[in-house]
């Protein structure tokens, strides 16, 4: 057993743990990052950038089929599964070969391969062949999609989206457990594709949506076009043949029994701080096991301890992840003289059709941090001129403001071309617009973006109308 001293060590090689090596290096410190897996972030492997190949793909496909909705008429539609995975994994690769040939260029004596656990708050012992001692630490461990033990042992055919990524064709069948981004992103896709897709909630949410009249217009637009079924959960998976045997159960206890070729796990993911040994740490963790940590800072308590990315379970999104470590790894290079770091505004978005974005702060955030003081506008895409020009003429727009101050707080929406209007609106979260300052902005005609006029004009009306008892908050906007 060797041993290795530096001044940070950082545990895990994605997106987090990349930044935040790069931070402590330039922050002038000795600094040694630690991966068990292969290199190659989440987004880049598994995540985003396949999942965008493979709805690209399912784009394609469904827009051959909805021309004759404006009089044009293609001929037979062919989807060849083959040559869509075939694409989907070379582009992945290519992507993912960026990733690591950059951490190929760190210096070799920067990087040690294998599972880095704590001994005590400044030792980790890699594997069983190194132990290396640290002044101060990043964890970035990234997380790990949750498969109930259950499920699991129905055998390989029970799958998480890492698996998809890595098929040889599109398979007849495939059930889908949760509607989170995840579910919907790849069930639609899927669907698209030509693959029969039954999805299954165990509630009525949809992806990161928390506001009720949106979830409303939101399932509408879901189980327009796919077999959605809210409410109704997962209860048994069994082996049959060379597929799967999966039960479910609807809110009024009705059992249903399907075969399908996989069931995609979809639930959620677990951050991968379990295996750390963080017993040995002396740190305050939360009910479930992570460290207690500053969102401003990544500090986990008062320790040279920082946590980043979707170790922390905070926002699981590459550029949050990006942001985490970066501020994790100036500050491990800085301490003890931790300082904020900048906290961009909240901006999500699921690549669904209609597309869904939140940013800002969320309906469900104002309740409890403005209660009776923030106004609402909307506005529907249904009559929206350049929407319906489109054919895309489905769901809604939500926008918070708060009272007196007028502030923009935030918005939700499921509607189309939702990333770029979720930018603009989240742009104008962070630069602390009023309404009235956001309707002086230019809109063209005709756009889309007019649907963001009308609901805001909605909610300047709105905002003239505060509720009769005394708002105590007159400005307790979230800080940008």
């Amino acid at each position: 057993m060797k041993t290795l001293r530096t001044e940070v060590a950082v545990i895990g090689a994605g997106t987090a743990g990349m930044t935040g090596y790069r931070a402590a290096k330039a922050g002038g410190k000795r600094t040694l990052l630690i991966e068990s897996n292969v290199y190659g972030t989440t987004c880049a492997r598994v995540g985003c950038m396949p999942s965008k190949l493979l709805i690209s793909a399912a784009d394609a496909a469904h827009t051959l089929h909805a021309a004759s909705g404006f009089g044009v008429h293609a001929g037979e539609v062919r989807i060849d599964g083959k040559a869509v995975m075939a694409r989907v994994r070379s582009e992945r690769d290519r992507f993912v070969g960026f990733v690591v040939e950059s951490v190929e260029g760190y210096p070799a004596e920067d990087k040690i391969h294998g599972h880095a656990r704590f001994l005590s708050p400044t030792r980790l012992q890699i594997d069983d062949h190194t132990v290396v001692e640290a002044e101060r630490f990043v964890i970035a461990t990234g997380s790990t999609p949750i498969v109930p033990d259950e499920w699991r042992a129905a055998g390989p055919r029970v799958i998480t989206s890492d698996e998809v990524f890595y098929w040889d064709d599109l398979p007849e069948s495939v059930a889908v457990a949760g509607t989170g981004v995840i579910g919907l992103e790849l069930g639609q896709a899927l669907h698209r594709l030509g693959v029969r897709v039954t999805i299954f909630g165990r509630g009525g949410s949809v992806a990161q949506i928390s506001d009720p009249d949106l979830l409303d217009v939101a399932r509408r637009a879901m189980t327009d076009e796919l077999d959605v079924r809210f409410q109704t959960k997962v209860v048994k998976v069994e082996q049959q043949g060379e597929g799967l045997l999966v039960t479910s159960e609807d809110a009024d206890g009705n059992l249903r029994s399907e075969q399908f070729a996989y069931l995609l796990s979809a639930i959620g993911r677990r951050p991968n701080v379990h295996k750390l040994g963080l017993e040995h740490t002396g740190l305050e963790r939360d009910h479930h096991g992570i460290p207690v940590y500053d969102k401003q800072t990544m500090q986990c308590g008062d320790s040279a301890i920082f946590i980043a990315g979707d170790a922390n379970d905070e926002r699981p999104q590459l550029p949050e992840a990006a942001d985490h470590g970066r501020i994790a790894g100036d500050n491990a290079a800085r301490f003890p003289d931790v300082k904020p770091g900048l906290r961009r505004t909240p901006l999500a978005i699921t690549f669904t059709e209609p597309q869904i974005v939140t940013m800002g702060a969320s309906f469900a955030e104002l309740c409890v941090t403005h209660t009776g003081c923030f106004a609402i506008g909307r506005v529907s895409f249904e009559n929206q001129g350049r929407s319906r020009v489109m054919l895309q003429n489905k769901g809604m727009l939500r926008v918070y403001a708060e009272y007196h101050s007028g502030r923009f707080l935030g918005a939700e929406m499921i509607g189309p071309r939702a990333e770029n209007i979720g930018h603009l609106l989240a742009w104008a979260v962070q630069a602390r617009l009023t309404v009235g300052e956001m309707l002086d902005m230019p809109f063209y005609h005709p756009v889309v973006e007019e649907g963001v006029r009308t609901a805001l004009r909605d909610l300047a009306v709105q905002l003239e109308k505060p509720p009769a008892h005394d708002c105590p908050c007159v400005d307790c906007t979230p800080a940008p």
